[in-house]
């Protein structure tokens, strides 16, 4: 029982980490871009939510149930590093992480499913 509370108790304290990563189809080359706080298990979650029908691109979605999982991979792009104060907050370092990315795969109508230019997911 003890072991099982220590193991919680690091999972709580455990800092996840924050970035950008990319859903890319391999049958027309568009990509879809997301930050996130959180990286953990992100290739999981959003299969998840695409399977279910629940994502915010509509032509993601689409082509997701036309070409099948199979024809999409998963990358993350780039890590922020993380600090050693637990209370940093990540959002200010986040945005400047998305405005690289979305100004390297401009304009976004041509390369990719995003439909604005924040790629901000949760």
């Amino acid at each position: 029982m003890i072991e099982k509370k220590r193991m919680k108790q690091e999972y709580k304290n455990k800092v996840s980490e924050k970035g950008i990563y990319a859903i890319r189809n391999k049958v027309n080359g568009k990509v879809f871009m997301a930050s996130t706080l959180n990286l953990y298990n992100i290739v999981e979650r959003t299969k998840f939510r695409l399977s279910l029908g629940n994502y915010p691109s509509e032509q993601l979605l689409k082509d997701w149930k036309s070409y099948g999982e199979e024809s999409f991979e998963f990358e993350i792009l780039e890590k922020l590093p993380l600090k050693d104060d637990g209370a940093y907050n990540y959002d200010e370092d986040l945005k400047i992480l998305e405005m690289i990315w979305v100004e390297k795969y401009q304009p976004l109508a041509e390369k990719c499913y995003n439909e604005r230019e924040s790629i901000r997911m949760v």
